[in-house]
């Protein structure tokens, strides 16, 4: 695990940025394209629009394919669909051929959401592992990241896939990537920032013992790839080192 601290946001997403272009640069020098899995919430959305202005000639954007890590169930016009603030962020932006974007269908109930995406991402691999180049990922105060939620079901999933899995607190359906499928990964970062999230951090990077069925995020550790955790000040506030 490698832990990136900052004392402000542009500085971390300065240097996130960065990470993305060097991932996504090895990955197209190695097979032509890169396999790019986003997050949602509001934190990427500042990372997005920079990667879309400032560092747009840094990637050949042609060889880069997009994932969801998880969606809400909500239309794809909704506000809070991932997809959407994506789309407004970076791939409308970038101008990104929608053959090159894999949003989930959620006008699908969500079982059935989650299975055709696990077979559209089959497909693209065609035949091959499904390992993503770099998965982004949040986190949020109570230390679930994607849409693994402290107590939910699709904790104890241990296929490579995607899943729905209904979150009580939130009254609401998710489809999610697995924390299998997450774990094949090239890369793996976190981008997590506020202090609101400082005691999660705490308890997932820092616990002695583990409790993932509280503690989701400490699903999380790739087989033959890297975490690396990008967090400002605030959210670090409580670690040791």
């Amino acid at each position: 695990m490698n832990l990136l601290i900052y004392k402000t946001q542009p500085e971390l997403l300065e240097d996130l940025a960065e990470y993305i272009i060097k991932i996504a640069n090895k990955a197209i020098d190695e097979q032509d394209c890169f396999n790019f899995v986003l997050t949602g919430g509001n934190s990427p959305k500042a990372l997005y629009e920079m990667l879309a202005t400032t560092y747009k000639d840094k990637i050949d954007w042609t060889k880069v394919y997009f994932f969801f890590g998880d969606e809400r169930n909500v239309m794809p016009s909704h506000e809070s669909y991932n997809g959407l603030m994506a789309k407004k962020a970076i791939l409308d932006p970038l101008n990104i051929a929608e053959d090159h974007i894999f949003y989930v269908d959620t006008t699908l109930a969500p079982e059935k959401a989650a299975i055709e995406y696990t077979k559209a991402i089959t497909k693209h691999f065609d035949g091959a592992d499904l390992v993503f180049d770099l998965i982004l990922l949040g986190m949020g105060d109570d230390a679930h990241t994607a849409s693994l939620f402290p107590g939910t079901t699709i904790l104890n999933n241990k296929n490579v896939e995607i899943d729905s899995v209904f979150v009580e607190k939130l009254s609401t359906w998710r489809i999610s990537f697995t924390a299998p499928l997450i774990n094949k990964a090239k890369n793996v970062a976190f981008l997590v920032f506020g202090e609101s999230k400082a005691q999660a951090v705490k308890q997932v990077i820092e616990s002695p013992k583990k409790n993932t069925k509280l503690y989701p995020a400490q699903l999380i550790n790739p087989i033959d790839g890297g975490v690396t955790w990008f967090l400002d000040d605030a959210a670090a506030k409580l670690l040791d080192n």
